[in-house]
């Protein structure tokens, strides 16, 4: 691969990465709050290639063979190339860096979802000892899955009693061949992404395919179950309806 090779590669790579910093497509790969990093990196990305070219193009001269009056090692103005006559070359695995130029040009993969989740075991994994605030007002209150979770299994429902809360999340095959409540959470990116699992009792979404978000609406229930993965209770939620609804911009929690 050739200096100028390399160049052109990282300007698409850095290209790429802006591009996806500027639409909402990076949010399928990391959380939110990365958006500043990915965005620097990517005018860093371009400012290499531009700075590579233009020393490239320098170090040639106006003929494409060395820069003027500069001999080369063997004093005959080789202008740095090789003795044969030939340029400098990297290794042609530099040219795998095409690759994830091309996954953010021209693939626009999903987010993780009911398949990721029936591969790992719930997030709940470890007891917390936080005491939970008071629900805020409303009726019903919008909470998250985890928010919803932690609090039925580490507060044993306390702050939940009574109250209609509403959750929005993807359909997910569960243990029993029931469909379960789902959404993935981000430590930092994709790659790290685990499930938070509710089941569901009541009027649960039936003859839904996996993948289908949907907004649910329901009360706490003392019912638990068991993630077939990790042995991990998991609990559940008395739905009083639900309804489909689309993908939302964020897809992680």
């Amino acid at each position: 691969m050739s200096r100028q090779a390399q160049a052109v590669v990282l300007l698409l790579l850095g290209g790429s990465v802006l591009k996806a910093s500027f639409t909402d497509v990076y949010l399928r790969y990391v959380k939110e709050g990365l958006r500043p990093f990915l965005i620097v990196a990517g005018i860093l990305l371009v400012a290499c290639a531009a700075m590579t070219l233009w020393y490239d193009l320098r170090r040639r001269g106006p003929d494409g063979h060395g820069s003027d009056g500069q001999d080369g090692p063997d004093g005959h103005g080789s202008g740095g190339q090789d003795h044969d006559g030939h340029g400098h070359h990297e290794p042609r695995v530099g040219w795998l860096l095409i690759l994830p130029v091309l996954g953010l040009l021209l693939i626009s993969p999903p987010a993780l979802g009911s398949y990721a989740a029936g591969q790992a075991g719930t997030a709940l994994t470890g007891q917390e000892t936080e005491e939970y605030p008071p629900l805020p007002e409303g009726d019903p209150v919008r909470i998250t899955l985890l928010d919803y979770a932690g609090r039925a299994i580490f507060d044993q429902g306390v702050t939940l009693h009574d109250r209609r809360v509403q959750l929005t999340g993807f359909v997910a095959p569960g243990p029993d061949g029931e469909p379960i409540l789902a959404r993935m959470i981000l430590s930092c990116c994709a790659a790290d992404g685990r499930p938070i699992k509710l089941g569901m009792s009541g009027d649960v979404p039936t003859g839904v395919p996996a993948d289908t978000w949907v907004e649910v609406v329901g009360r706490y229930t003392t019912r638990l179950g068991k993630d077939p993965v990790s042995d991990v209770d998991i609990p559940y939620l008395e739905v009083e309806s639900w309804r489909r609804v689309a993908p939302p911009k964020q897809p992680y929690e």
